[in-house]
């Protein structure tokens, strides 16, 4: 990974993505479970999922499952297939069948003390309740710990799109060029460079290439590893190993 990327100007605000980045959530295993019935669920793969479908709207991710797996007439049984996940996804949510990420939670701790505004966005429509359900002291969950929510709103375009990243920085009231994205799915970091914002990848899956490939400013593997002091200076840098 690189040891050090510094942004054009300071840093003012950061943008988490949910899934993948702040919550272990249920998202793949209720995508690969919903293809009971429609093909060998076993298919989709984690590299699949990461590439083609992590971080797209809903209809847009079930078209892509269908289309990478070859199923014939993808586009019109994908409203069926995007309907079976989430209906799947809620069961495993109201089961509280996930965890917070404790790098994650201690990343956005530590950016809050260094003063940058922090929002979250996410095309997901169930982030705001599982984040509702994590503590992150004794007085808050990590819901109440963003300026700006952007979770599950009807917009026009999904990412790659950067119309759910502007939102956010518009919100927070920051240039976007001020604004740093964290993610961990290829699509959402194409959406932050698309916004002109710095772009910090989280490989927790081994895909750091498809991060790298899409252009993340740095690619780590545990938010552990980012060096938080050099973040009010734009600056993106890996701790000393």
């Amino acid at each position: 990974m690189p040891a050090d990327n510094t942004a054009s100007r300071p840093l003012a605000a950061v943008i988490f993505d949910v899934d993948g980045v702040l919550v272990d959530s249920p998202h793949e295993r209720a995508w690969r479970e919903a293809l009971q019935g429609i093909t060998d669920p076993a298919r989709l793969t984690t590299e699949i999922y990461q590439a083609h479908v992590a971080g797209k709207p809903r209809l847009s991710g079930a078209r892509a499952v269908l289309e990478q797996l070859g199923v014939a007439d993808a586009a019109q049984r994908a409203p069926l297939y995007a309907e079976r996940k989430q209906r799947r996804l809620e069961e495993l949510i109201k089961a509280a069948d996930f965890t917070a990420f404790p790098d994650a939670l201690r990343f956005v701790r530590a950016v809050e003390k260094l003063g940058l505004r922090l929002a979250v966005a996410s095309s997901s429509k169930n982030a705001n309740e599982m984040m509702q359900l994590i503590r992150v002291d004794a007085g808050r969950t990590l819901l109440d710990v963003f300026a700006a929510n952007v979770c599950g709103r009807d917009l026009r375009r999904g990412k790659p799109d950067p119309e759910i990243f502007l939102l956010a920085a518009a919100e927070l009231g920051v240039d976007p060029s001020l604004c740093l994205v964290v993610e961990d799915a290829p699509a959402g970091v194409e959406a932050a460079r698309a916004g002109r914002m710095a772009a910090l990848g989280v490989a927790r899956l081994g895909d750091e290439a498809l991060l790298r490939a899409a252009g993340a400013d740095l690619v780590v593997t545990s938010l552990d590893e980012v060096a938080g002091d050099a973040l009010v200076e734009g600056r993106l840098r890996a701790r000393p190993t």
